[in-house]
């Protein structure tokens, strides 16, 4: 199975830029979607990001209106996702997702086959 392991996250002022990344086991890597979650206390875990096995789609959430941005490195097995402005809604846990190998994106956890520890993120105000 695939093992994954996010890193990145801590503690910042509004305004502030992260850049999470989480780092895959595996040789196949490459053939899976891959995806941020995020999961703040009393709240449904919600979609962030996704980006398809070659990089070449990605699939935001409405509400992050282009501060968050989805990316991968394959020759490094690892998956990123730059925060830029953070805001204090923004804090919750962090979860990076696999749901390879397959042609689409999708924007529900259920999807995906495969999960991470995830990493705190907390923005003060």
């Amino acid at each position: 199975q695939v093992q994954l392991v996010e890193s990145g996250g801590g503690l910042v002022q509004a305004g502030a830029s992260l850049r999470l990344s989480c780092a895959a086991s595996g040789r196949t890597f490459s053939s899976y979607i891959m995806g941020w979650f995020r999961q703040a206390p009393g709240k449904e875990r919600e979609f962030v990001a996704a980006i398809t096995s070659s990089g070449g789609t990605t699939a935001y959430a409405d509400s992050l209106k282009g501060r968050f941005t989805i990316s991968r490195d394959n020759a490094k097995n690892t998956v990123y996702l730059q925060m830029n402005s953070l805001k204090p809604e923004d804090t919750a846990v962090y979860y990076c997702a696999a749901d390879g190998p397959k042609t689409y994106i999708s924007r529900t956890s259920r999807s995906y086959d495969y999960w991470g520890q995830g990493t705190q993120v907390t923005v003060s105000s």
